[in-house]
């Protein structure tokens, strides 16, 4: 191979032509699973397609979530080796569950195939004109966070915790790592607070850290009831919590 020829250049290239139409890219993470980043990533999504034209990509391989979160059981579109994603509440979602024959079918890969997979859902997917596309990361900091930070260059990384300490140190180390990779942290939320699991470990983080602590949301019967319909809780009666959290992103 000529020493002028960059194989993942010319995707990385590829992919940054698809997302041409799309204004900004907000991505949000967890290091660890369970915290609540699906829950956050859909409402946040829905609460922008109020009145932005919003797409919302399910960056989790192996354990897509999205499309049950919102009630969707269709694939999405292919046509001429291009994606068109579904839309739902007015955003345009594609999850790598459209293309798993059942819900509970294994996806078992090694590192390098996820990241391929992630760069070839990027490079193909006809998002149109956005003003956000919101990806919602796998828990972690390994293969597919590195190819979305590196790929996606994300705008902006939102960072869910719940309050206690497991969590809080994994969610610091996808800060770090975001800081490393130069991809802008916008802040913490933490998420599941109350008499069960306590409340602080989330503002505690952001401190240590030096970024912004967005919000806090309570452990909640709604909140765990809107992911089993498949409607975003912040379409049905609101959450001046989570308002307050979209307004602290700016």
């Amino acid at each position: 191979m000529a020493k002028n020829q960059n194989p993942m250049g010319e995707r990385a290239k590829r992919v940054q032509e698809a997302l041409s139409g799309v204004d900004k890219k907000l991505a949000v993470m967890s290091g660890k699973g369970g915290v609540g980043k699906t829950t956050i990533a859909i409402n946040l999504a829905a609460y922008l397609a109020k009145d932005k034209r919003v797409g919302l990509l399910d960056a989790d391989v192996d354990c897509p979530n999205v499309n049950k979160f919102l009630g969707i059981n269709e694939p999405f579109g292919i046509e001429n080796g291009k994606i068109t994603p579904i839309e739902k509440f007015g955003i345009k979602v594609v999850s790598f569950a459209s293309l798993q024959e059942r819900e509970d079918e294994p996806i078992i890969w090694r590192g390098p195939m996820l990241s391929n997979a992630i760069t070839e859902i990027l490079e193909k997917t006809r998002w149109g004109h956005l003003d956000y596309l919101v990806a919602d990361l796998p828990p972690g900091t390994s293969d597919v966070a590195l190819t979305i930070m590196q790929i996606l260059k994300p705008d902006g990384m939102i960072v869910v915790t719940t309050p206690q300490k497991a969590s809080v140190v994994d969610a610091k180390k996808s800060a770090n790592m975001a800081k490393k990779l130069n991809v802008p942290v916008l802040g913490i939320i933490e998420n599941m607070g109350g008499d069960i699991f306590g409340e602080g470990g989330g503002e505690k983080a952001a401190e240590e850290l030096g970024i912004d602590f967005l919000g806090r949301l309570g452990l909640s019967k709604v909140i765990s009831r809107s992911g089993e319909e498949g409607k975003p809780f912040i379409l049905d009666n609101g959450n001046r919590d989570f308002e307050a959290i979209v307004e602290n992103l700016g």
